[in-house]
């Protein structure tokens, strides 16, 4: 198939329409059959759910071209599994997992012209979501709603290749005990805005988020998790019921047990401890792993010994290997690798 006509090594992480894009709509208690669709406007009520009380949540994942040519995409029913978990958290009506998979194969095969060549950098993100689209005036759930997806070609979230952020603990606090920390919500993101534009102001590249009860326990950033990596080599990463549980995090401690034989666990990880890790990075589906070189507890520096330059040696591996199984350079664990007929 010809491929659209984009400088793939110039695009930036931003919006660019394609062609098609999923619907369906939650009516009388049922989804409809859903359909692609070229239009890429959203018409509702002025006193919709989503607009009144931000009833809507969302999801992010990828399309990829393998090195022998194929398009696939990396483990979209754990996005659909996460996707229902915020519906439910939501009051809103679950989208069926088979049907949401289904949509995945539908909105990149329709666009499979825009899904960048292996080696470009480039990717095609896909962005399923849904909102309450019925009026709603007093404070409940909305009556119907729609999903919709998606896709957009994007580069590398940080343009001019990998290098170590500096960030900084937050004195904003980003999800509460037994609050929707857990769940891809938008109402979590739009809280985060003020927080990361203030640390940018502060020439900060994101922040740290701790545990609201007792600010003493590492919990995320506005929008990826951390990995830490202890001085013996060692992978560890938070525990926490407020934290968003990514996708790619649990792919990579996957990775760092069964495919690299590293000793890794998931705990509570205490601000006390920052200092004495070698590596840490941010990992999410947009950069995969960003190193982080140093961390700023309100004026005192804590430098990683192995991230103030470039990626450490440990997380390196881990980038490399979790790619390399993204773009089939190396063989992915049973289905993890959902390729795309088109």
């Amino acid at each position: 198939m010809e491929k659209a006509n984009i400088d793939w090594g110039n695009i930036g992480f931003g919006y660019i329409p394609t062609e098609s894009r999923y619907v369906s709509n939650f009516k009388d208690g049922a989804w409809d059959a859903g359909c692609l669709t070229g239009d890429d406007k959203v018409v509702i009520s002025e006193c919709a759910g989503v607009l009144q009380y931000a009833q809507t949540c969302f999801e992010g994942l990828k399309a990829y071209t393998t090195e022998d040519g194929r398009i696939v995409t990396f483990r979209p029913d754990l996005n659909a599994d996460r996707m229902i978990d915020s519906c439910k958290r939501l009051e809103m009506p679950v989208f069926p997992k088979e049907r949401f998979i289904e949509a995945v194969e539908k909105v990149v095969a329709a666009n499979a012209k825009y899904v960048p060549p292996y080696g470009s950098g480039a990717t095609l993100y896909i962005r399923p979501y849904m909102f309450g689209s019925s009026p709603v005036i007093g404070v409940k759930p909305a009556q119907e709603y729609q999903f919709r997806m998606f896709a957009t070609p994007v580069g590398p979230y940080f343009k001019g290749g990998v290098k170590p952020l500096t960030i900084r603990i937050c004195d904003f606090d980003r999800a509460a005990p037994n609050g929707t920390g857990h769940i891809k919500a938008g109402l979590n993101y739009a809280m985060s805005l003020y927080a990361i534009m203030d640390a940018h102001n502060q020439g900060f590249d994101e922040n740290m988020y701790l545990d609201a009860a007792t600010r003493t326990k590492v919990e995320e950033t506005g929008g990826a998790n951390f990995l830490f990596v202890t001085k013996d080599g060692k992978v560890v990463t938070p525990k926490s019921n407020s934290i968003l549980p990514s996708i790619t995090r649990r792919s990579l401690m996957y990775v760092a047990k069964e495919v690299l034989g590293l000793e890794a666990e998931e705990r509570e990880v205490y601000v006390d401890e920052l200092k004495d890790f070698a590596e840490c990075g941010l990992c999410g589906t947009a950069a995969v792993i960003s190193p982080v070189g140093k961390i700023v507890d309100h004026g005192k520096e804590i430098c990683l010994p192995a991230g103030m330059t470039e990626m450490g040696p440990v997380t390196k591996k881990l980038y490399d290997t979790l790619t390399g199984i993204q773009m089939g350079r190396i063989p992915a664990p049973e289905g993890w690798i959902h390729e795309i007929k088109c």
